[in-house]
């Protein structure tokens, strides 16, 4: 038996646009994405003679079948024909869920790149992503990680100069949000601002902090927002404490702040923990 460990980092959407509603009935996308130090852990035994088996930190994750780690496992396995001989999967839980972070899906994501390395990289890590998008949208991108232009269902990336040095606060209210809810609620209205993604990537290619900070923009958040007013109240601290962009990621409920100094950071902390005890310090990965 061999185990495998693989970190599963966490996502933010600096960006988030949504350009239409395709046939299929899934939307266009175009979102500028980061890896951020927030992680989950995940261990895998292989060749363990068993049946799958696949266990969680957290009580509220599925561990069967619908579990996006093991049907990454599963899609790995069967398109590459490999027999594991047995796998059992353990997910440490740091990522919130129901947080717009990808958690699910950087497990997921985990388990690809863990498998791949372990038989041998047949796959290139694009490769890989496009095999993640039999999993899920955010997949591809979490099996990639860093900086990139993500567009279509998500399964179409391309790489973008790294993040530059800043501080990342994250924080997630009790509330979470229903994402085929929130597309439909999408569908009915005007979206009134889009981000400006060639600008913020201009930004990103010049290394310009502030300009990135200018370009954040996500269409979920003023939608959301209308329903759940304390996200401007988080976004109103931070913005009160040296952040330098404040913004809900995906379809929420987390908000980030960007900040150029951790001591920033810590004050953001400070503030909001007694009423938000889900609030979280990192790095751009």
């Amino acid at each position: 038996m061999t185990t495998l460990y693989e970190g599963a980092f966490a996502k933010l959407n600096l960006t988030l646009d949504i350009l239409g509603k395709r046939e299929d009935g899934y939307h266009d996308l175009q979102s500028v994405m980061q890896t951020i130090s927030i992680r989950d852990d995940v261990e895998i035994d292989v060749g363990t003679g068993k049946p799958w088996k696949l266990l969680c930190s957290d009580e509220s994750i599925p561990t069967d079948e619908s579990n996006l780690a093991w049907k990454a496992a599963r899609v790995y396995c069967d398109t590459l024909e490999k027999d594991p001989e047995g796998l059992e999967i353990r997910i440490t839980k740091r990522i919130p869920a129901g947080a717009g972070m990808g958690g699910g899906s950087a497990d997921a994501a985990a388990v690809l790149r863990a498998l791949n390395r372990h038989f041998g990289e047949p796959l290139s890590i694009m490769a890989l992503a496009e095999l993640g998008a039999q999993v899920g949208s955010d997949v591809p991108f979490c099996t990639l990680c860093g900086t990139a232009m993500v567009e279509g269902r998500g399964e179409r990336l391309r790489k973008l100069p790294d993040m530059p040095d800043c501080i990342f606060v994250v924080c997630k209210p009790d509330f979470s949000v229903s994402t085929p809810e929130l597309y439909r609620k999408m569908d009915q209205v005007a979206i009134a601002h889009h981000p400006d993604n060639r600008a913020m990537e201009t930004a990103l290619l010049a290394g310009d902090l502030e300009k990135v900070c200018q370009r954040v923009y996500n269409v979920f958040d003023p939608v959301v927002t209308q329903e759940h007013l304390e996200l401007n109240y988080i976004k109103s601290i931070c913005n009160s404490y040296g952040s330098m962009a404040q913004q809900m990621t995906g379809s929420g409920s987390a908000v980030f702040s960007i900040l150029p100094k951790f001591e920033y950071a810590a004050v953001v902390c400070d503030m909001l923990k007694t009423n938000y005890p889900h609030i979280y310090i990192a790095k751009p990965v």
